[in-house]
Order: structure tokens, then C-alpha cells, then sequence
């Protein structure tokens, strides 16, 4: 098993009088990891399934005494999709409140349902945490870095949740293909706001097939036939599902640069090239610079995220096509990144991105990419 970075997080805020709410992707790990945290307590730690009626209808009683007589006398207990309890946010407010000794780890697999759910009621009694499919540094820890370059045209191909990267090709494909049809919109067609699948799938197949290109809401909203504002919901909810996330366009007012397009890229290669049904070697592809910036991108998120980094992203462009791929600020201190998968492609770094914001521009290509990682 490999180990996960936020197991150590997570244990480190154990005990401090407030509710773990663990996000993530449905089949990123996130009952696994709490499973192995539960493993530390031994017959004091409890799992609870909200999926099961029968633990969903002995949650919804928002009486203390009738709470502490269901959950037992345990130190942690895991409550896995939580989303699932009637009134969450009421009823993990009364337990966080009325149960001071038991510390409660609640799972979600949708932060648009649990957040909004809990959110007012649990005002400064909750800490956050994200988990996402396996990161390289993850990856790498498990082995070094050799076993990684070895599997990175895997990775680019088929992404890295936990049983597709354990996966041998022909079931990795078959596990993404459940994953993203069966699972990935499975809380989405939930929400009361999703009145068209039709629509919601033919967005993402849209976004999967301009992976790393500039787009706008109302160039995907003539595109679909629907409103601006209908594509704005359905996008946000997805990023909110932990399917993919936005990259806005990095300004400061400076003429000719973009302001109002955006990128989109997935948490995971693999869910993406599963929905457009390519899972061909690279060496036959003719999409390895944005599978690469992809990887890249996600791969970034998942550090800072796990080192509790605050950073902004963005990309940089101008009408006249000068570029960044990447941008990071953080501190009010800007970096840019080109993110090229041959160490031989060459790169131009504008001076009017370097210049106006004192920026530094680096290369991140095949040769080098742990340094990004690290």
C-alpha cells in the first residue's frame, strides 16, 4: 500500500476539538486512507458507512443521548460520505459539541453537497482536507525516482488512482472507464441544479477534447446551445466534484493581455483520455504537450495542497500570442513556468511578462520535472 501524504496531516490535527471533513474524488483512496488512520486505534476507532440506510437513518436523530448511544463509546470514528445524513451539518454539530472526547472524520465525495451542507453549522468546529489520486511524490516515496521515469508514460496515459496505476493496461482502461461513467458524475446527477446529463456530458467531452486550450463561457455556451450561465454552473460544479479545475488568465491591466478566457485541465490524464476513448501510446498521439501540461499542473496542485501552500494559479498570454503556460504567485512573488515534455523543444520567455512583474520563467520538461515536484 502506498503511503499518502495526508495521512500525516490529517493525524496531526486529531484531537483539537474539531470535525475532519476529507474531501476528494470518488476511488481516489479516501476510505482507504481513513481505514488506515481508523487501523492506529485499533477496537477504539469506528467505521461508519452513510451510503448503508440503515447508518444514514441512525444518524439523522439530532438528539445527543441518542447519537452517543449509536456511535458507542469509541476515540475516532469515520463517517464515509457523509453527504448522505439528513441535516449533516446539524447533526455534526451537535455530535462535535455534545461528544467533546470522540473525534469524528467525515468523508465526502462532492465538496458542493458537504461544504454547503455543513458550512454555517459548522462554523470554526471543522478542519478541511483534499485528497486526490496518487501524486508522484507519493509514487516516488513508495519507490525513487528511476521507478517513476519508468512508469511516466503510464501516468500520461492511464493517471493515477490508486487501482488503475496498480493495474496492468486492459484492466486500468476497464477501472477508468467505470470510473468516469459510473462514478465521476454520480453525486453531480444528484444535485437539484443538473437537469441534463445529455448537457453535463457533453460539456466535459467538449473541455476533455480542448485540454489546455483557451476558452470562454459563451464560446462552450453557443457551442452546446445553452446560456453562459448554465455553462458557468456546470463547470463550477465539476470542480467542486473534483473532476477538473480552471485556470484563469493572469493580468494586471497591462494592454493586450487576456483577461476574460480560461483553461481547463482534469485532476487526472487518465479520467480525461477516458472520456474522449484514447488511450493510444504517446508515440502515436497528437496531444503530448497538453497531456504533459496536464500532469504537470495537477501535479503542482497536489503539492502545494499537501504542504499546505496557498498559491494562485493562473496562465499568461497576450493577443499577440505571447505566452506562460503556468503562472504561480504567492506572496505577491510571480513565477512562470513553460512546460514542454522534450528537453530539446526550445522556449522564449517574453520580456513583457518578465519585465512588468520581475518575474523569473523556468523550464519544466521531461529532464527535469522531480525539480517542479519536489
Amino acid at each position: 500500500m502506498i503511503t499518502r501524504l495526508l495521512e500525516k496531516n490529517i493525524k496531526a490535527d486529531l484531537f483539537k476539538g474539531k470535525t475532519i471533513i476529507l474531501y476528494g474524488a470518488r476511488q481516489a483512496g479516501k476510505t482507504t486512507l481513513v481505514q488506515k488512520i481508523l487501523g492506529d486505534f485499533g477496537h477504539e476507532g469506528r467505521y461508519l458507512n452513510c451510503e448503508i440506510l440503515s447508518v444514514e437513518q441512525s444518524l439523522k436523530e439530532a438528539e445527543p443521548e441518542k447519537l452517543k448511544a449509536f456511535l458507542g463509546d469509541y476515540k475516532v470514528i469515520v463517517l464515509d460520505e457523509a453527504q448522505n445524513i439528513p441535516e449533516t451539518g446539524r447533526i455534526l454539530k451537535i455530535i462535535t459539541d455534545s461528544l467533546k472526547e470522540v473525534q469524528i472524520i467525515a468523508t465526502g465525495s462532492s465538496s458542493f453537497d458537504l461544504a454547503y451542507k455543513t458550512s454555517e453549522p459548522m462554523t470554526g468546529r471543522v478542519i478541511h482536507h483534499i485528497l486526490y489520486p496518487l501524486s508522484v511524490m507519493e509514487i516516488k516515496a513508495d519507490a525513487d525516482w528511476l521507478s517513476v521515469d519508468a512508469k511516466l508514460d503510464k501516468l500520461l496515459r492511464f493517471g493515477s488512482y490508486p487501482e488503475v496505476y496498480t493495474s496492468n493496461e486492459d484492466d486500468a482502461i476497464k477501472k477508468l472507464n467505470e470510473i468516469s461513467f459510473s462514478y465521476l458524475f454520480k453525486d453531480l446527477l444528484k444535485f437539484e441544479g443538473i437537469k441534463k446529463s445529455s448537457l453535463l456530458k457533453n460539456l466535459v467531452l467538449s473541455l476533455a477534447l480542448q485540454l489546455g486550450n483557451e476558452v470562454t463561457y459563451n464560446e462552450l455556451a453557443a457551442k452546446l446551445g445553452v446560456s453562459s450561465l448554465t455553462i458557468q454552473k456546470y463547470i463550477d460544479l465539476l470542480e467542486q466534484s473534483f473532476v477538473l479545475f480552471k485556470l484563469n488568465s493572469f493580468s494586471r491591466n497591462i494592454r493586450k493581455e487576456l483577461s476574460k478566457s480560461f483553461k481547463i485541465y482534469f485532476y487526472d490524464n487518465g479520467i480525461r483520455n477516458a472520456l474522449i476513448n484514447n488511450f493510444n501510446p504517446l508515440s502515436l498521439r497528437n496531444d503530448v504537450g497538453a497531456l504533459w501540461e496536464n500532469f504537470c499542473i495537477a501535479e503542482r496542485i497536489k503539492l502545494n495542497s499537501y504542504s499546505n501552500k496557498k498559491v494562485n494559479i493562473y496562465f499568461w498570454r497576450t493577443y499577440d500570442q505571447k505566452e506562460v503556460d503556468y503562472v504561480e504567485e504567492v506572496g505577491g512573488v510571480i513565477s512562470g513556468y513553460e512546460l514542454k515534455y522534450s528537453a530539446k523543444q526550445k522556449i522564449k520567455i517574453p520580456k513583457s511578462f518578465t519585465e512588468a512583474y520581475s518575474a523569473k520563467v523556468f523550464k519544466v520538461d521531461r529532464s527535469n520535472y522531480w525539480e517542479f515536484f519536489a
